[in-house]
């Protein structure tokens, strides 16, 4: 990444801010949290492994805030959270209880909590401890001690290896005495083993080095037992009373789907395997994750039932309607639209046009008497995200365009709902 000056070191303002922020004091160590939405049915998105923070939720908290209240936090050891040293203090039951510290701290009552990877765990301790707080639970690429897949990596992350090839390069040693930066690159190499997934791995060591080999070591210590005996993970799977749907991408390089299979065994839940997908697929296949994480949700909150009567138009009979997408990033093209909108009347006067846009391109379509779509106001702003990205008048047009990939996302989901 160095040798490419021209890549942000820092992240595109967020397609939805928070509602509200704050900070939990659990125990000495300072937990900051998000809260999208002020009042509803809750969805808790925990965090992962401290090697990245919680913006590694960017492609959910867009289209899931527009349905839900969303809580996120940045797990200790990582974004704006304390980092505590020692494999003690990361622990699985010690996230488990900065989970419910942050249930307590924004006044949620229940949630379902959504997790990935070491995050699953968290969320079994979370759901088996406390019951009452746990609505259901969303358990994606799963990574839990259970007796099955192999073995070999946890078994060599303490013990002086002789190489440093491949998964040798996930040992401690290696980590703490000059191998971070190696280690990052071909970790995320293996969790995004998805073709053309170079953006997912750039964001996530750039995260990465926004935390310490140390924090990263220690995590690690805690979550394999060297910190303390855990609950065995088996046993703390059974004691789930609510609601599992576990996800699993077939090509997970990371832990086998086998983990997610057992999972759904012990905990009498759910479970939807992604073809070629990999370790973390609300990063790489986020349309797709979002959805079967909100049809979950919607089965622990039902919406209310229709009322009792109900009309059906045969195609022949129902007005011609057109939505219109137009871009917001320029004014010529508005002018186009605009034409193209005239002709098409003229071919069907009865047809109505729906505009989903953005400003500046609203007041244009305002000026000439255009109708633009309530759902509008859900897009997030592409030409602010343009005029961000040339503030030194210099813009990396590819770049900035892969740095919209939040953005594209959440735009998509408001254009899919709409077309539902």
């Amino acid at each position: 990444m160095s040798e490419q000056p021209w890549l942000s070191t820092k992240d595109p303002t967020p397609v939805r801010q928070p509602d509200r922020s704050g900070a939990v004091d659990r125990g000495g160590v300072r937990i900051t949290y998000s809260v999208y939405g002020a009042a509803g049915p809750t969805l808790l998105l925990m965090p992962t492994w401290a090697i990245v923070h919680s913006l590694f939720w960017k492609g959910q908290i867009g289209y899931l805030a527009r349905h839900y209240r969303v809580v996120t936090f940045d797990g200790r050891g990582s974004g704006d959270s304390d980092r505590p040293v020692g494999a003690e203090a990361y622990r699985d039951e010690e996230y488990a209880a900065d989970a419910l510290a942050v249930l307590d701290a924004t006044e949620t009552d229940r949630a379902v909590a959504v997790s990935l990877s070491s995050g699953v765990m968290w969320s079994l301790h979370l759901a088996a401890d406390h019951p009452d707080r746990v609505a259901g639970l969303v358990a994606i690429g799963a990574v839990c001690s259970f007796p099955v897949g192999p073995q070999a990596r946890k078994q060599a992350w303490a013990s002086r290896l002789d190489t440093t090839e491949g998964w040798a390069k996930y040992n401690r040693h290696y980590l703490l005495e000059g191998g971070y930066d190696d280690f990052v690159e071909f970790f995320f190499g293996q969790v995004f083993s998805e073709p053309r997934s170079t953006k997912q791995a750039e964001d996530s060591v750039r995260w990465a080095h926004q935390t310490t080999p140390q924090v990263v070591a220690d995590s690690t210590d805690g979550r394999m037992g060297h910190g303390g005996a855990s609950t065995p993970a088996e046993e703390v799977a059974r004691r789930v009373q609510c609601p599992v749907l576990a996800i699993h991408g077939t090509d997970d390089q990371i832990r086998p789907p086998a983990i997610s299979e057992r999972l759904v065994e012990l905990t009498g839940g759910e479970l939807i395997l992604l073809e070629g997908c990999g370790h973390s697929p609300g990063a790489r296949d986020p349309v797709k994750v979002n959805h079967l994480i909100k049809k979950f949700a919607d089965t622990i909150y039902p919406r209310p039932e229709p009322g009792p009567r109900h009309t059906w138009v045969r195609a022949q009979s129902r007005p011609k309607k057109a939505l219109y997408l137009s871009s917001p990033i320029g004014l010529g093209h508005a002018r186009r639209d605009l034409a193209i909108a005239a002709e098409l009347r003229k071919h069907h006067p009865d047809l109505q046009i729906d505009w989903l846009a953005q400003p500046p391109v609203t007041r244009v379509l305002d000026d000439a008497g255009e109708t633009v779509h309530p759902a509008s106001s859900w897009l997030a702003n592409e030409s602010k995200h343009i005029e961000d990205e040339s503030g030194e008048h210099d813009l990396h047009v590819f770049q900035a365009f892969r740095r919209m990939d939040q953005i594209l996302v959440n735009n998509f989901h408001v254009f899919n709902d709409v077309v539902d």
